[in-house]
């Protein structure tokens, strides 16, 4: 509750035309904006782009956002949109993986080096999430990436609970038989943490 209050006195800043409360929402929130635009798009530069793009948004639209509404869905929705684009004009198959994976497994403190076995399984996972349709993968960015509840992720895809619910289970079985294992899905959420 404190970080929506905290976004309701920042938003109602914006409005009021203090340009450093932008800032402020921008530290707040940039690395789950980036990581998730990263995670869709594969392409550190569009995922750069992206959050520049949704924060340009944010001042934009800064009258048009209900500062009694927590943001972050808000933000979600515009970087998935955002992504969405990118990834139909680019439909890019031959993207580096590396610097994706290490940002994603890489943890804020000093983390000892992923073993062999362990970097192979992320990337077999990465490639898994990669083969998904589009709706699917952002759900399981979402889900697994930014530890979305199933109603925040329709609330930020603007859809209802059972159409994330039926995306989340057609991911999650996809998975499970592209990687052959099935536990291999839960390791997806601890290689994302």
């Amino acid at each position: 509750m404190p970080e929506i209050q905290g976004d309701q006195k920042l938003i109602r800043r914006l409005q009021a035309g203090d340009v450093e409360a932008l800032g402020d929402l921008y530290d707040r929130y940039r690395h789950q904006i980036y990581r998730t635009a990263l995670a869709i798009t594969h392409d550190p530069n569009a995922a750069d782009d992206i959050l520049q793009e949704c924060f340009l948004r944010v001042y934009r639209y800064a009258n048009r956002i209900d500062p009694a509404l927590p943001l972050a869905p808000w933000l979600y929705r515009v970087t998935v949109n955002l992504s969405y684009t990118w990834t139909k004009r680019n439909r890019r198959n031959a993207v580096s993986l590396d610097g994706v994976i290490d940002y994603l497994t890489s943890a804020p403190s000093a983390a000892p080096e992923p073993s062999a076995e362990q970097a192979e399984l992320l990337q077999k996972i990465q490639e898994a999430i990669d083969a998904l349709p589009f709706e699917q993968r952002a759900v399981i960015v979402l889900h697994y990436l930014n530890g979305l509840s199933v109603k925040e992720i329709a609330e930020v895809l603007e859809c209802p609970v059972g159409t994330v619910k039926s995306r989340l289970h057609h991911a999650r079985r996809k998975l499970r038989k592209q990687l052959g294992h099935p536990g291999w899905v839960s390791e997806l959420a601890h290689g994302y943490t």
